[in-house]
């Protein structure tokens, strides 16, 4: 196996573990926001702003993923 092929594998398995679960993270969040806006339509602005933090940190740790995987790529 050639060293090129091996730093693709590696950044394809780092990017695709690690933007699994922060997507499931999304998925669980914006489901259950969703829900509680529905349980309660009066505090929809707080829950919106909880929400939209909650997603910013959790699309972060995607990031760092795609980051560490363009690290095994290139070095």
């Amino acid at each position: 196996m050639d060293i090129e092929v091996a730093k693709t594998l590696g950044m394809a398995i780092a990017v695709g573990f690690g933007v699994l679960g922060p997507g499931i993270g999304l998925g669980i969040l914006i489901g259950r926001a969703l829900e509680a806006i529905g349980r309660n339509p009066e505090a929809s602005g707080r829950i919106q702003a909880t929400m939209f933090i909650g997603i910013a940190v959790t699309d972060a740790l995607a990031i760092f993923a795609l980051v560490v995987g363009f690290i095994i790529k290139f070095t």
